[in-house]
């Protein structure tokens, strides 16, 4: 089974932090839809040489923001893609969503056209922050959103927060995760604040218009998030995601898990379990290029090393871990035995232990997170 990937690059506003491929201006959105769709038809040609179709069982509209879609466009990309792949009966089909393009209409409009998970871009119930971030919402318009998801009938669903801006402190943090929990929402994904280079934030702090973000106050924010979203019964089933049982994100977890996945649109990325390729980052020259029957997108195919190390990044973010055994099958036992010796330094800082032939990051480790997996790295 694969997953598909649908980029739609475009928002109402820019968020000051983001450095994701998008455009405040919706003047290219139909012939950008129209090229997506080519992409599709074209993409699967030369991608499957066969007559048999590529089954997929999830399909994720990111962005941007795809909510600014019509019920048109979401139905043409999604008629587009049951033509040319064998869609599984109960896929998971997820839209980014932001909480000021939700409304009970669109909602149950949504749900007639497939959608069965959305993914909401929550970021913070504060307004002074929402401000700071310059979300186009309000954190009324978030607790609204909630309940008239709850009302149209979506059980899966998810929201996006950010912690350790300048204006958090830990108090408000905890309280945020407290709304969280007794609105019962089954899945949360929760990011620290990066200061992206090129970013309108990263000019303003480098501007002192803003002030900067405290890794320390961030660290204090994780802890109490996994100490709080534990104790109401949530899995940590990734570093920065956390689920009731049976409500991960499907979609999101194929990444981590390595599996195959299609990407669509500018900026998209596509991953055959040996070859990497993306998508241009440019909404004109990818329409441009469409136009004339090619997808203008470049490709890396990895090194055995470079797909260990890949495992090894992706895998440690799970609460699952890095399974030796599947080292030990794909890339070798002597591959097995290096990573115990270079992974002991850190099982004897309580960073990680061995569980079940895996190795799984403790709480004090995932602070360390990246920094491990790099350490690791061969």
């Amino acid at each position: 089974m694969a997953g598909i990937y649908i980029h739609i690059p475009f928002c109402k506003q820019a968020c000051n932090y983001c450095n994701f491929h998008f455009s405040t201006s919706l003047q290219l959105k139909d012939e950008l839809i129209a090229a997506m769709i080519k992409e599709i038809d074209l993409g699967i040609k030369k991608a499957n040489q066969s007559t048999e179709k590529e089954f997929c069982d999830t399909i994720y509209f990111g962005g941007g923001t795809p909510s600014l879609l019509s019920i048109t466009d979401l139905k043409n990309i999604l008629d587009a893609l049951y033509s040319k792949f064998e869609i599984k009966k109960d896929a998971e089909i997820t839209l980014e969503a932001n909480p000021d393009d939700i409304t009970p209409e669109k909602l149950l409009l949504w749900k007639k056209v497939g959608i069965n998970r959305l993914s909401v871009g929550v970021q913070s119930f504060s307004d002074a922050e929402l401000i700071w971030m310059n979300r186009a919402h309000s954190s009324a318009d978030s607790l609204r959103c909630i309940d008239e998801i709850e009302k149209a009938g979506f059980s899966d669903y998810s929201i996006d927060l950010i912690y350790g801006s300048p204006l958090l402190d830990n108090q408000d943090w905890s309280n945020t995760i407290d709304t969280v929990i007794n609105k019962k929402i089954p899945h949360i994904s929760c990011y620290a604040l990066t200061v992206e280079p090129n970013t309108a934030l990263d000019k303003m702090i480098l501007q002192n218009k803003k002030a900067p973000v405290d890794p320390e106050r961030q660290a204090e924010q994780f802890v109490v998030l996994m100490n709080k979203m534990e104790q109401a019964g949530y899995e940590h089933y990734e570093i920065s995601n956390f689920s009731k049982p049976g409500m991960r994100s499907k979609h999101n977890s194929s990444y981590w898990q390595g599996k195959k996945y299609f990407g669509f649109g500018p900026a998209a990325h596509s991953y055959d379990g040996k070859t990497r390729k993306w998508n241009i980052s440019n909404n004109a020259l990818y329409i441009q290029s469409l136009k004339k029957n090619l997808i203008p997108f470049e490709e890396e195919t990895l090194t055995i090393i470079q797909s260990l190390n890949e495992y090894i990044m992706t895998s440690l973010r799970t609460m699952e871990g890095v399974d030796l055994e599947k080292i030990s099958s794909v890339f070798g036992e002597n591959h097995v035995n290096q990573l115990l010796v270079s992974s002991q330094k850190f099982i004897q800082s309580e960073k990680i232990i061995q569980k079940n032939n895996s190795l799984v990051l403790t709480k004090e480790g995932k602070l360390f997170a990246d920094g491990i997996a790099a350490d690791l790295f061969f």
